[in-house]
């Protein structure tokens, strides 16, 4: 998609119906840092379709997710508001992709808060800048949409990458996974 067309995406040319938010969230001077041929956009309705599902996969466990449950899904996230999630797409195909979800709160006068989730680039696009580019374009966003600090949990052997990206070490993450019958 060449930048005439993302601003096609951003007037609603393209139906902003389909797409998780408004394409208005995403930073021009972000998409021009690019390579040629990619594009930096809102998940769409249709990226089942697109890899979307093979891309994440390559981060952690995603199931058998059917196309159906994907779009049930992405209609949920679309309806509650507070999710944006962002791919890198080239030749129709997702190839990177990252999550912000803002949380509304009661601290700093309620305020918002973001949360980075589920940054993965495909193993064949790395080495390209597309990771650092997802998390400059969920940075943006969290400004435009007023959160106060940006938080992101990751592996020991991340931080150097996250640490390129201006995140730094702070407090400690604390988990426990709780077992979900399927």
């Amino acid at each position: 998609m060449t930048h005439s067309s993302l601003t096609n995406l951003s007037n609603g040319k393209n139906n902003e119906e389909s797409l998780l938010f408004s394409a208005k969230l995403i930073s021009p001077n972000i998409q021009a840092q690019l390579p040629p041929g990619y594009t930096l956009r809102p998940l769409r309705r249709d990226d089942y379709a697109r890899g979307f599902i093979k891309v994440l996969g390559q981060l952690s466990i995603t199931g058998q997710i059917t196309q159906p449950m994907f779009e049930e899904r992405f209609d949920l996230m679309k309806r509650l508001g507070t999710y944006f999630l962002v791919c890198i797409e080239t030749s129709n195909t997702i190839v990177a992709c990252a999550t912000l979800i803002v949380e509304h709160k009661f601290l700093h006068h309620c305020g918002q808060s973001a949360h980075i989730e589920d940054v993965v680039v495909d193993d064949t696009q790395r080495g390209k800048r597309l990771g650092i580019r997802l998390i400059d374009q969920l940075k943006y966003m969290s400004e435009e949409l007023g959160c106060y600090k940006i938080i992101l949990n990751c592996t020991q052997h991340n931080i150097p990458f996250y640490e390129k990206c201006d995140m730094k070490v702070a407090q400690v993450q604390m988990t426990r996974y709780l077992r979900r019958e399927d």
